[in-house]
């Protein structure tokens, strides 16, 4: 076996590749762009090497610089993790002629299946099912325009080179083509070094289920069950889950059948995951392979047992799998949630900077008899660049039924602390507690369906609120008696915290009466509902951890005036705790309103100007694109939310902007 393995990527999935690998008494190796000098996979690897500027294409997508720095450390093998190199058969190429092993399937294999539109003509000779589709690439909007004609819309325009999202546009009418086309073919160049597209027609509500296979040198091929990557946004999955809840045995073992299939009819070896799609009807059709290791393994591993990172290397050096199809059995019930750097409240655009607080739930088996697991690539004090991918961490839970698996996740995420960016953990949080999503009730829609005007935080339910007012009850009590004890104490006088309280918070206000002894108070409501609250919580602390009614609960919390900052399960709350007469008072009191801005349009988020759509003294209708701002690998047009007149243009194409940096204003 080889001893030493080069790793050609970054963040997350790189110490996932390492931890493997040193499991298995492999020396590692990292690559680094200049913006990850400081990263947790440099540090990790028992030898890293500098390879380039921070945009990917000058450093992670340079093959010749990756198998330079493979071959001066005395690499033996190269793994590519996921994205970047990790679907190109040219590099995988480079590596073989270089002498080093490539982890992954055969370059043959990745040309066939790896590209999107030879994956269409490779599953149509299989025989498995497909959407309908171009089988080669198309050349320019007019034929798009007549492909959709001919499919009818909705169609998507997507890349050729890659998925997660990039270089992909939904179709809806004639007038869109042309912006879309030029669009997705700029972000497929800037993330996969391909410009190339095709067109399929676009199916609005299906579930979108994939199979992961595993296959070896000696012709053998298996599945490892299925994974449901249903909740997505912008065609970026979010939420994955496995088993799928949709799946009947038989359909289950139909699908698996047919990914198995697509992977013999190409002489497959290593990781790879089939995608399809699933309609209402149960019909299933086919979408592309995954020539890699998907992003969402860790589900697989969790309720398998197997350790799919570990079975590509043995793959790659030329063991046989050590198991059969009839071996492999599904154990329970496994959750993850993708948890990027995009702010929720500014309908999901970038965010960087740098990461003041940064603390995962704890890993390993939970006291409910579940697990956590956390894969991650970042660290608190690192920064998060616009130059990669938004992802900061995978967070993942096991346990025997689905819905105390997402019972652990709710937990977790309320445990999970992330300060100094935008984060989305209130909206994962809110899709966990979603009556729809517990119900599995799920499709590609559901987050366009459930959240048509984006996400201005959770609504917390009556029984829900009251669990919080209970808590704030009692924590503002601690705090009272904290404050006693360090200021305002006189001589033979001493201040008494009192029991009569008002908590508001989301509109509602609960007057309430707290009874406290030495293990915890208990609070009770004027319809004589009482709760009683536990916690070891102290002022100053960030997270309070409660049990309230018995049931446990997990709080972020901030200190305000006469009251508190409380977030979980995706709702933010300003929560006030007042003597009656305090709150009397301040029914009185004038709200302080934000400046107004709706005569500028702002950088919503730190970026780089790729194109500005009007000019001074165009009058715009609502929903016109008005500029298109990359970060993160992605571009974001932003849209007029009403119509107008442009008064004048304060940014230019190519221009780096920070956040809320003015670029045009209107009349």
């Amino acid at each position: 076996m080889f001893d030493t393995v080069l790793i050609a990527n970054r963040g997350e999935i790189a110490l996932r590749v390492m931890r493997a690998c040193k499991e298995l008494g492999l020396r590692t190796v990292a690559v680094y762009s200049e913006a990850d000098r400081d990263a947790p996979h440099v540090r990790y690897a028992d030898a890293a090497f500098l390879i380039g500027p921070p945009p990917a294409p000058q450093s992670y997508l340079d093959g010749d610089a990756i198998v330079a720095a493979a071959r001066a450390a005395g690499a033996g093998a190269v793994h590519p993790g996921y994205g970047f190199l990790a679907e190109n058969a040219g590099f995988a190429r480079a590596c073989a002629a270089a002498g080093l092993v490539f982890i992954g399937p055969p370059p043959e294999a990745m040309e066939r299946m790896g590209g999107k539109v030879a994956a269409r003509r490779e599953a149509t000779h299989a025989g498995v099912p497909l959407v309908p589709g171009t089988l080669e690439p198309v050349n320019d909007p007019d034929e798009v325009a007549a492909l959709a004609d001919e499919f009818g819309y909705p169609v998507a325009i997507k890349a050729v080179g890659g998925g997660g999202g990039r270089g992909l546009r939904v179709v809806r009418a004639p007038g869109e083509i042309a912006s879309a086309f030029e669009s997705a073919r700029r972000e497929a160049e800037s993330a996969f070094k391909n410009p190339e597209l095709y067109v399929e027609k676009y199916l609005d509500d299906p579930r979108h289920i994939e199979i992961q296979v595993l296959a070896d040198t000696h012709g053998n091929a298996i599945h490892l069950g299925e994974r449901d990557c249903s909740v997505q946004r912008r065609h970026q999955k979010l939420i994955e889950e496995c088993p799928a809840q949709v799946l009947t045995p038989e359909l289950r073992a139909r699908m698996g059948a047919a990914a198995v299939q697509a992977a013999h009819a190409i002489d497959y070896a290593n990781a790879g995951t089939v995608e399809f799609i699933v309609g209402q009807d149960g019909r299933f059709y086919f979408m592309e392979i995954n020539t890699r290791l998907q992003v969402e393994h860790p589900v697989t591993e969790l309720i398998t047992g197997v350790d799919l990172v570990e079975q590509m290397i043995r793959v790659a050096n030329g063991e046989p799998l050590p198991f059969k199809q009839e071996d492999l059995k599904i154990n329970g019930w496994a959750m993850e949630s993708r948890l990027y750097a995009e702010d929720p409240y500014r309908n999901f655009l970038p965010s960087i900077g740098r990461l003041t607080r940064y603390r995962p739930p704890v890993e390993g088996q939970t006291p409910r008899g579940g697990i956590v697991r956390n894969d991650t690539g970042v660290f608190e004090g690192g920064e998060i660049s616009m130059f990669y991918d938004p992802m900061i961490a995978k967070l993942c839970t096991w346990a025997p039924t689905r819905d105390k698996a997402i019972e652990e996740m709710r937990l977790a995420l309320d445990t999970f602390e992330v300060e100094g960016i935008g984060h989305n953990l209130p909206f994962v949080g809110a899709v966990m507690d979603h009556p729809r999503f517990t119900s599995g009730n799920i499709t590609t829609a559901f987050i366009a369906e459930e959240y048509p005007e984006g996400f201005h935080g959770a609504v917390l339910d009556d029984a829900s609120l009251r669990k919080v007012a209970a808590a704030a009850a009692a924590m503002n009590r601690v705090a009272e008696i904290r404050r006693t004890k360090i200021s305002g104490t006189m001589d033979n006088h001493t201040r008494r915290v009192g029991d009569d309280w008002v908590v508001t918070l989301q509109g509602a206000a609960f007057p309430v009466k707290i009874a406290a002894d030495a293990h915890g108070s208990t609070v009770r409501f004027e319809d004589g509902q009482s709760l009683r609250v536990e916690s070891d919580w102290e002022p100053g602390q960030p997270l309070a951890r409660l049990s309230v009614g018995g049931e446990p609960v997990v709080i972020k919390t901030g200190k305000i005036p006469m009251g508190f900052r409380m977030r979980l399960r995706g709702a933010d709350l300003k929560v006030l705790v007042q003597t009656p007469r305090q709150k009397d008072l301040s029914g009185h009191m004038l709200e302080k309103l934000p400046p107004d801005t709706s005569k500028y349009l702002l950088c919503p988020m730190p970026g780089l100007i790729v194109k500005i759509s009007v000019e001074a003294g165009d009058e715009v209708q609502e929903g016109q694109a008005l500029a298109t701002v990359e970060a993160m690998k992605m571009e974001n047009i932003l849209k007029a939310e009403r119509r107008g007149v442009v008064k004048a243009i304060k940014a230019s194409a190519g221009a780096s902007l920070k956040v809320d940096d003015v670029i045009m204003e209107f009349e």
